[in-house]
């Protein structure tokens, strides 16, 4: 007698046990997805500033080829959500380090020595069910040194786009 009602006591207990557990396990899980899904965007905008100043490098100096330069660089928006193309930055600098003038591309080509592209303001989405939060990702920059910046040895020029 005695074992059937300690028996029946015991009866919810299985229930409660796994939604203690349960919980902690599943906001584990959903924690290291996260975790890895923020990796992932941090790499890839790390690759977006890098393709962009290597295109900015080899394009001409003007605004349809930082256009397409953007578009590149963002894989064309396809890969990560939110990367706009207004985040995206692309800044030609002298020698010295100051920005380059690049309202005339002709003079421009000359004085050009540095490219750099840069994110600003992004912010990764959780996707954890029950938060809707942002977390702010620090701003990425790559600047290379200058190549052909879309001029061929002859003199020439060509367009990226």
């Amino acid at each position: 007698m005695f074992r059937i009602l300690n028996r029946k006591k015991q009866q919810g207990m299985t229930s409660v046990e796994f939604a203690i557990i349960g919980g902690v396990f599943f906001l584990v899980l959903f924690g290291v997805l996260e975790f890895a899904r923020l990796m992932y965007a941090m790499n890839l905008l790390d690759e977006v500033t890098r393709r962009g100043a290597r295109l900015a490098a080899v394009c001409p100096v003007d605004a349809t080829s930082q256009t397409f330069v953007s578009d590149q660089a963002r894989f064309n928006g396809d890969f990560l959500p939110g990367l706009d193309a207004a985040m995206v930055t692309i800044e030609y600098f002298e020698d010295d380090g100051d920005l380059a003038d690049i309202s005339n591309p002709a003079t421009a080509v000359t004085l050009i020595r540095y490219v750099r592209a840069s994110i600003n303001g992004y912010q990764h989405q959780l996707l954890i069910p029950g938060l809707n939060l942002n977390v702010p990702v620090p701003d990425f920059s790559t600047t290379i040194p200058s190549e052909s910046l879309g001029v061929h040895p002859d003199g020439s020029s060509a367009s990226c786009s």
